[in-house]
């Protein structure tokens, strides 16, 4: 084991008594809640009715670690895509459903895994009623979507003032017409763009409620914005013990979302993988490590492996960081130097050759083998 991997006994994120115990529901052969680790979840960007390409993206974000994938279905071309998607997909997937609810119909026809419900525009008793009967003989569960711009239209002027307690109330409203339609099996999210009004959501929904929880920020943003409020927004979640199930809304590559799931978890000591350590250049830097960095990271988050590696830029933290990695690189003196474990295991590495001298020690820690884009 590498001295990145967490044993379980050390993960100090367990759920506080104050929360009831979530509800355990398979989603295709993944469970959500129950005790079970939370599960990383994004959604395609492409037309549904390109089943090329929706079911590319689907195998991408499968190989980065995407656990369940989450595709609109917006009319009957759309259901007909998912259904051909669904055929050939690695992972369950989720049928995204909007203000038609004969398309949440066609959807589990078409072999969804689950089926997200709009509070805010799936609204009439009897087409809700038709979805739950169906819902209930394919055996698959449903998520209450309640958003900051999805919530039920009564909760409308609530929001207005108290926005927190609209996005609660409109879920809480739903959830209670799906069980009164005997629809038990049920994930909620609660979600704002602002990340400190979704914790508090998250918590007062959680205080009271035993489904499981989809945790996410809303049109978080692109790149670093939306990263930043995402990891504080669920950070905080995470470290009070909510969330069976997460997506990281970029404005990006849906395949980014997954890595930056990963880096959440992993921060907090849930879900080991791989992590970089670089460090931030100065003057006294021999090279150019930022570029080579940016390169580099692409392959390396590719690799799902408890490993820590360093990449470091001069003698001075370089050496002692790289010592503290499963495997790492220095340049100090004008030569690249390798650690493996603590211990300098070469010293005579160069631009040219030390990349596949890495991948190489990389494979021997994990059995996996990448390519460095360098």
């Amino acid at each position: 084991m590498s001295s990145t991997a967490v044993h379980p006994a050390a993960n100090p994120l367990a759920a506080p008594a104050r929360y009831p115990q979530r509800r355990a529901i398979k989603v295709g052969g993944v469970q959500i809640g129950g005790g079970a680790p939370c599960v990383i979840q994004s959604m395609t960007t492409t037309a549904t009715t390109d089943v090329g390409a929706t079911l590319e993206q689907v195998q991408r974000l499968a190989e980065a670690g995407c656990q369940i994938v989450r595709i609109s279905v917006p009319d009957e071309a759309s259901a007909a895509g998912f259904a051909a998607v669904k055929k050939r997909s690695p992972v369950p997937l989720v049928a995204d459903i909007h203000f038609k609810h004969k398309m949440a119909l066609l959807a589990i026809e078409a072999g969804a895994d689950k089926v997200r419900l709009n509070p805010g525009n799936v609204t009439r008793r009897e087409h809700i009623e038709e979805v739950c009967k169906e819902l209930l003989a394919a055996k698959i569960p449903v998520r209450v979507g309640s958003n900051s711009g999805s919530i039920a239209p009564r909760y409308k002027t609530l929001y207005e003032t108290d926005p927190v307690g609209a996005i609660v109330g409109s879920a809480k409203e739903y959830v209670a017409m799906l069980t009164e339609f005997g629809v038990e099996d049920i994930v909620v999210a609660l979600k704002s763009h602002d990340p400190m009004a979704t914790v508090e959501c998250y918590r007062r929904f959680a205080a009271t409620e035993p489904w499981p929880l989809h945790i996410g920020v809303t049109e978080a943003g692109p790149g670093i914005t939306g990263a930043a409020r995402s990891a504080v927004a669920l950070g905080i979640l995470l470290s009070e013990g909510i969330g069976d199930t997460m997506r990281v809304s970029l404005a990006n590559d849906p395949v980014d979302e997954v890595y930056v799931c990963r880096e959440i978890l992993a921060s907090l000591n849930i879900r080991p993988t791989v992590r970089v350590v670089a460090c931030p250049t100065c003057a006294r830097v021999e090279f150019d490590l930022l570029g080579l960095v940016a390169k580099m990271e692409r392959s390396l988050l590719k690799l799902d492996a408890p490993i820590s590696i360093a990449i470091m830029g001069c003698a001075v933290n370089g050496p002692g960081e790289a010592r503290d990695a499963d495997v790492g690189i220095c340049a100090a003196g004008g030569r690249y130097m390798l650690f493996k474990k603590g211990q300098i295991v070469r010293s005579d590495l160069t631009p040219d050759n030390f990349p596949q001298v890495l991948s190489d020690e990389i494979y021997e820690l994990t059995g996996k083998r990448i390519e460095l884009e360098v």
